[in-house]
């Protein structure tokens, strides 16, 4: 008889482990997900990206979304009455409290590895820090913020180009596999204590930290390819600096000089090394090649962007 998953996800990275999980050998009995959200300037109700995939797919799941798992009887009633095996988390939103942690074995499947960056966004950390390694780690859950015992570990290098969305489209693959792997010798498995020495964090990004300045091109690509998705990089004047490349990180300049205008992209001086850039976009406007913005605002070699 199939063993029986709840599943517990949000963004597409838990959609890719639950495309898989339907197309296992385990049975799933419900999605529980975020409340559908206003989204963009006009506000509009969108549904989270798992329960999405769930209604272009016509799957015949039931889908729970609740406002919070806290002190919710409700919440703790339904899910015993499904009577799941286990208990599937990946990048839900909430944390599980003690009265549904103690229904089943809950396994929540982290992208980063354990004990490194516990929190909320493990990926943008690891290349933010510009690590040679990130991976997913397989845990059974416990009332800290990811602290449980650790299942399985799966690495994945990052190579020197690799951005947020690369990198979540691969983590993503190697959860939805270490999941299945997880789950199929769960009984063999010898889960391992965290070593507490090794604990770091990592916070819920906000818009204000794609702000950057021409001090550093490394440490400013390092932010690009953190948060080219969202809130992406932007300089104090708000100008959003798009499609960037390290050039080197050497020379010694004077910031936000032009250093040179190609065909379809500009190489900017920063105090320590030097970026190139292909896109720019004003606040308020649509983004635009980054040669065109020069020539509209009439800045050329030597001159200041800023």
């Amino acid at each position: 008889m199939s063993k029986r998953i709840v599943f517990m996800g949000t963004p597409d990275y838990a959609t890719k482990i639950f495309e898989r999980l339907i197309n296992s050998s385990y049975k799933l009995v419900a999605l529980y997900t975020q409340p559908d959200k206003p989204v963009g300037r006009k506000q509009i109700l969108t549904a989270p990206h798992v329960k999405q995939f769930c209604i272009d797919n016509s799957l015949n799941i039931p889908i729970y979304q609740p406002l919070t798992l806290r002190k919710n009887k409700d919440v703790e009633k339904d899910i015993k009455a499904l009577k799941p095996d286990f208990i599937v988390v990946a990048a839900y939103g909430q944390i599980l409290p003690k009265e549904i942690l103690d229904i089943a074995p809950c396994i929540n499947l982290h992208a980063s590895l354990l004990p490194k960056y516990r929190g909320a966004s493990p990926i943008q950390e690891s290349l933010l820090n510009d690590d040679i390694y990130t991976g997913v780690t397989s845990m059974l859950m416990e009332e800290g913020l990811d602290s449980g015992d650790i299942l399985g570990l799966e690495y994945l290098k990052i190579t020197p180009t690799m951005d947020v969305v690369e990198a979540f489209n691969k983590l993503s693959d190697i959860a939805a596999n270490l999941t299945i792997t997880t789950l199929d010798n769960y009984e063999k498995i010898n889960p391992k204590k965290q070593n507490e020495t090794e604990v770091s964090f990592c916070k819920k990004i906000k818009k204000e930290h794609g702000l950057v300045s021409f001090l550093n091109a490394k440490k400013l690509y390092l932010k690009y390819k953190a948060y080219s998705f969202w809130p992406g990089i932007f300089l104090e004047s708000g100008l959003k600096l798009k499609d960037v490349k390290l050039v080197e990180e050497k020379s010694l300049n004077e910031e936000g000089i032009i250093l040179q205008i190609n065909e379809s992209s500009v190489i900017i001086a920063c105090k320590k090394g030097s970026i190139e850039v292909k896109t720019l976009q004003a606040p308020s406007k649509k983004a635009i090649n980054a040669v065109d913005y020069l020539k509209g605002k009439r800045l050329t070699i030597t001159n200041k962007l800023q």
